[in-house]
């Protein structure tokens, strides 16, 4: 069994097989990496308990429905995503681009067989309520970015709608397992921006952790063999390419609007989505605060 898929969690949370808790950045993008690379994922405490519901009567159960549910926890998608990349047969030649077609690949017994009870996340940083306060902020975030960013593709007509949205809830998968792996440099990176609202996150990422997350991001990526699509549109270096533009537009304005919508940034927002939608930007707002509601 692959190393992101590991026993329940201990009671002494570092001391979890497969849980690392750093209290110093690594040496550079590499060394990440290789942290990150097999480390254990935590999951929602919701995820957790409706998987062994699920479980308890699999015979009912199918991919939608299973998929459906891991849809609302980024974390549990990151770790299932990356579990069938990384164990898919060399015979499959259409790799699965969401959730629910990796289930249908993997199929329901094999499935719950493989993902075992869960570590749970609120258990493992249970000693740090500070830096689980942090990690919810960035999860609620993920959940309204991909809900946006799966409306402007809806209204776009995209056929890659369902992995729009999976990839604006992945889009901040880094700072999730900086999160749970390294509370005490997660909270340092938070309180230089809350001193210095000016401060750019990549560059205090790169003071405090040596290395640029969303560069880690795409490294772990590459590394989990992740589909094609799934990374393209993930890259905000692609940012030409319409759904790339839904995913980073969605990740902008749920930052933005994540304690309201008088954030100084938003007319910026709303002007590019107008553009990206072709609407105009009354109508644009309006459509947005809908979406919010």
């Amino acid at each position: 069994m692959q190393a992101l898929l590991l026993k329940p969690t201990m009671s002494d949370p570092t001391s979890a097989p497969g849980f690392t808790r750093l209290t110093r950045p690594l040496a550079d993008l590499a060394s990440w990496v290789a942290c990150f690379r097999d480390a254990e994922i935590p999951v929602m405490a919701d995820t957790a308990d409706a998987l062994e519901a699920m479980r308890a009567r699999e015979d009912d159960v199918d991919a939608n429905l299973i998929g459906e549910m891991i849809a609302g926890d980024p974390l549990m998608t990151l770790k299932v995503m990356a579990y069938g990349a990384r164990n898919r047969s060399a015979r499959v030649v259409t790799e699965p681009e969401t959730v629910t077609s990796t289930l249908v690949l993997m199929g329901i017994s094999p499935f719950f067989r493989d993902f075992g009870p869960q570590p749970v996340l609120e258990d493992l940083l249970a000693d740090r309520p500070e830096a689980l306060a942090g990690l919810s902020e960035v999860l609620r975030r993920a959940s309204r970015a991909a809900n946006f960013a799966l409306s402007f593709a809806v209204h776009r007509c995209d056929p890659d709608a369902a992995v729009i949205h999976q990839a604006a809830l992945l889009h901040g998968f880094a700072e999730m397992l900086l999160w749970c792996h390294a509370p005490d440099l997660a909270l340092a990176i938070r309180d230089a921006q809350r001193a210095d609202p000016t401060l750019r996150s990549s560059v205090e990422q790169r003071n405090t952790l040596h290395v640029d997350l969303l560069d880690l991001q795409h490294a772990l990526m590459l590394e989990w063999h992740l589909p094609d699509l799934l990374v393209r549109i993930t890259d905000d270096k692609q940012a030409r390419h319409p759904n790339v533009q839904c995913v980073m537009l969605g990740v902008r304005l749920a930052r933005h609007t994540a304690t309201g919508w008088d954030n100084a940034a938003i007319p910026d927002d709303v002007t590019d989505v107008a553009q990206l939608l072709n609407l105009s930007p009354p109508a644009t707002l309006s459509l947005l605060r809908s979406l919010d509601a």
